[in-house]
């Protein structure tokens, strides 16, 4: 892992390096912004940690211009809690206080050092893919990984890499989709002072960053096919040529490529080049999707439920059976992704000793049963789901809830509501004052009603 820290803070800094190479961490020093710079744009590196006498926001600025996306800690001394909150308002992912901490300064080298999406599977659809990427790892073939989006594509392509000859070099990542075609090429090969307006300096690109180590290619399916002419070069004659440059500069890299898309489709549509197809399907590995490796969705689950649980600082609630079965049944068509953000929410969600179905829902808070389903088979289940609730309690009980709920939806206002409840406003407000003696809360004009007290 390559750390870059940036500033002296009277020598702590120095301390702070001692015990990240400790860590096993490569580390780079530099005295001001200007050096930072400098040194990622010479080198890059994986974590920035910065002195917070220095200005994180100017650097994160800086960062930002020229699409530099390493993430920043920010270090200053313990008691300076206004420095500590402006670094993390400036930009920076989190604030070390110094003297420093060994554990600290370890667990925040190993949180970047590891892909935060560890690889969980007990299918054998997946063991099958992982066996096949142990097998091949400590080769210099070039890797196809295909799969739909959210299958876990770069967490594969992370382990290739951690079980390779090259997993003491770099890992280095680009998005092929998420960067704009003309600034595609510099990202990947870097560029010379004044190449193009905004090119202040030299600065290597992704190539030159995974130099020994391997690079990978995310969606690659996206990119220009003039541009991948050069790219076929820079695989084949193992060296590149900076945007402006004029001297070709030699890299040892080993290539994995992901696509969720067919690249022999794209071959035949013309918007893929068929030698570079053939150059990076040395070995093609193939993500099955979530719906065809059942056997993991409860394994991830479970995993995403103990992370979010301690991250969030919640209990750690088990899945109801009725939620188990919910989650097995669902087609997961966002793949692990989309069950991660589903887990997410549902430990937040929780109230219970059991995380139940109530809590599995939607990102638009929609029952996540009901959500797979057509307009009819929705409609149904809402309408069994609302009797189903209504079994059990007393007609007063079933009154109550439904006069203050529509209260709270007229924001207090009593005439509204009488008239969509088709109730006098005497009738009413007498309702209103038995709840009130009752202790139960009632809102006024203009207000919502508090919930969950």
């Amino acid at each position: 892992m390559r750390l870059l820290i940036v500033g002296t803070l009277k020598g702590q800094l120095s301390l702070a390096t001692r015990i990240a190479m400790d860590r096993g961490a490569t580390v780079t020093n530099a005295e001001s912004v200007d050096q930072a710079l400098a040194v990622m744009r010479a080198k890059g590196a994986d974590l920035v940690m910065i002195d917070v006498v220095l200005s994180v926001r100017d650097l994160v600025t800086r960062f930002e211009a020229e699409r530099i996306r390493t993430p920043i800690v920010a270090c200053g001394t313990g008691t300076d809690t206004r420095a500590a909150v402006l670094a993390i308002q400036s930009g920076a992912r989190e604030y070390i206080p110094l003297p420093p901490d060994p554990e600290l300064i370890a667990a925040v080298i190993e949180a970047v050092a590891r892909d935060s999406r560890a690889l969980i599977f007990r299918d054998e659809a997946m063991g099958r893919v992982v066996r096949l990427a142990e097998q091949i790892a400590r080769s210099e073939a070039s890797i196809l990984v295909t799969g739909e989006s959210g299958t876990g594509k770069e967490v594969v392509a992370r382990l290739v890499h951690s079980k390779s000859n090259r997993k003491d070099k770099p890992f280095v990542s680009v998005n092929c989709a998420a960067i704009p075609d003309n600034l595609l090429e510099s990202e990947l090969f870097g560029h010379e002072k004044g190449a193009f307006t905004g090119a202040v300096a030299r600065r290597v690109g992704k190539f030159e960053e995974a130099d020994g180590g391997t690079l990978l290619l995310d969606e690659i399916s996206e990119m220009d096919i003039r541009l991948q002419a050069k790219l076929l070069r820079a695989i084949q004659e193992r060296v590149i040529d900076r945007v402006g440059g004029t001297k070709p500069v030699p890299v040892d890299i080993r290539i994995i490529a992901t696509s969720n898309r067919l690249l022999a489709d794209e071959v035949r549509k013309g918007t893929f080049r068929e030698d570079l197809f053939y150059r990076l399907n040395v070995v093609h590995l193939k993500i099955p999707p979530l719906r065809e490796r059942t056997q993991d969705i409860l394994e991830l689950a479970n995993h995403f439920i103990r992370k979010y649980a301690e991250l969030n600082g919640v209990p750690e609630r088990p899945l109801s059976p009725d939620a188990r079965r919910m989650l097995l049944a669902n087609p997961w068509r966002g793949n692990v992704r989309e069950l991660e953000n589903t887990l997410h929410r549902a430990v937040l969600l929780a109230t219970g000793p059991e995380i139940g179905i109530d809590a599995v829902l939607t990102p638009e808070g929609e029952s996540l049963a009901a959500a797979g389903r057509d307009p009819a088979e929705r409609a149904a289940a809402t309408a069994e789901a609302t009797a189903r609730a209504l079994v059990g309690r007393t007609v007063a009980e079933v009154e109550r809830e439904l006069i203050l709920d529509t209260l709270d939806h007229c924001l207090g206002n009593r005439t509204h509501a009488a008239k969509i409840l088709g109730i006098s406003i005497r009738t009413l407000r007498n309702k209103l004052n038995e709840y009130t003696a009752e202790g139960i809360p009632v809102p006024g004009p203009g207000e919502a009603r508090i919930t969950g007290t």
